[in-house]
């Protein structure tokens, strides 16, 4: 059974300038579910958060290497990890997907595992609400994580 997991964000300021809270524990999960061996899929709300993205996990320490890239970069092999948005997505199977845009993908149902967010604003928790009710009517799998 397919699962979805959103993640309840309870702080309201940003670590840093760069990202939000949100978007770093995106980077964070991306980069566990890499270690883990698992293909991931960073559903972005727009390129230009997908290009924050990808300057954030390039500016990672060495050891917390993610190899990366944007949609419909040319690379040799292909990455663990992508970063796309609408109109622009590769048809590369991807294990998990981690969703930071205000609406479920339509290809939702390619995956058994979507990561989704809770974030502390309230107009926000209302479109995080109207993505669980959607996960739910597709029957999957629901958590909530802290």
């Amino acid at each position: 059974m397919p699962q979805a997991q959103f993640y309840l964000i309870q702080e309201a300021v940003p670590e840093n300038d760069e990202l939000s809270l949100v978007e770093n524990k995106a980077c964070d999960l991306a980069t566990s579910y890499f270690r883990a061996g698992k293909k991931v899929l960073l559903w972005c709300e727009n390129k230009e958060q997908a290009e924050r993205l990808d300057d954030a996990l390039w500016q990672r320490d060495g050891n917390a290497f993610v190899p990366h890239n944007l949609a419909g970069e040319i690379t040799k092999i292909p990455t663990p990890v992508e970063l796309a948005w609408a109109g622009k997505r590769n048809s590369q199977r991807r294990d998990v997907i981690i969703n930071l845009s205000v609406q479920v993908p339509e290809f939702i149902n390619s995956f058994n595992h979507a990561i989704d967010f809770v974030p502390l604003d309230e107009a926000e928790k209302v479109l995080a609400r109207e993505r669980y009710k959607y996960y739910r009517q597709l029957g999957w799998q629901l958590k909530m994580e802290q």
